[in-house]
């Protein structure tokens, strides 16, 4: 399996300078059950963007503390290239920001949290009715309504749209399976002087819960594979 991880995340700053980028985060993650995969890694936040999308058995889009509303431009060839990926049935994953950048490119919206940050361990519930995972999550704003086509496959607290399917080829999560416990723990630390105090003490107290990063590697490689 040959994948294009379409990297987003802008952040430049030196708390990212001292982890792995994401798209190292993700090879991780799924090496961790199928050590022979390959990836290529592409900067979509800088421009760079695969020539051609028929070399790739599949895609996996990052997060970002970007917003899809932002209007930018490799916001909007990112929404073509997304669309260019499901006309030719090409399996996309997408986690967070790449869940929101499918859901809105194919014409769902996007919006605030109403309760405001998630941040730390959530419980998700899967509506095919098996057992609840723990993962990991990081945002502010989450799909408000479903792309045509698309079915609900996950939900939390607060977000009836937690991930969502297309036939086989699209699967995304609003949350983020390639953060490692060190990497949550290290976050929640860092956005303390941007929070409020009492989000960052519940963030704090879920991280008592380790996400099941096992399930979700298997999930994301089960979607490929069943292509």
């Amino acid at each position: 399996m040959h994948l294009a991880i379409l990297m987003t995340n802008t952040d430049e700053t030196p708390f990212a300078d001292k982890h792995p980028r994401d798209g190292e985060k993700f090879q991780t993650l799924l090496h961790e059950v199928r050590p022979t995969w390959t990836f290529e890694v592409f900067g979509v936040k800088d421009g760079v963007f695969p020539d051609n999308i028929s070399r790739f058995d599949g895609f996996v889009i990052t997060g970002s503390p970007a917003s899809v509303r932002d209007g930018d431009p490799w916001i909007d060839q990112l929404a073509v290239v997304i669309r260019t990926i499901i006309a030719q049935r090409k399996p996309v994953y997408g986690a967070c920001f790449g869940h929101q950048a499918i859901a809105a490119a194919l014409g769902a919206k996007i919006d605030y949290n109403p309760d405001g940050w998630v941040l730390g361990t959530v419980e998700t519930i899967l509506t095919d009715n098996s057992a609840p995972h723990l993962i990991y999550g990081a945002h502010k704003e989450q799909v408000t309504t479903l792309p045509h086509g698309a079915k609900v496959i996950a939900k939390t607290p607060g977000c009836p749209i937690a991930g969502f399917a297309i036939d086989n080829h699209v699967l995304t999560t609003q949350y983020h399976p390639e953060m490692t416990d060190d990497f949550i723990a290290a976050l929640v630390e860092e956005m303390e002087k941007d929070l409020p105090t009492e989000t960052i003490d519940a963030a704090r107290a879920t991280l008592e819960r380790p996400a099941d990063r096992l399930t979700a590697a298997q999930q994301i490689v089960g979607f490929f594979e069943g292509q």
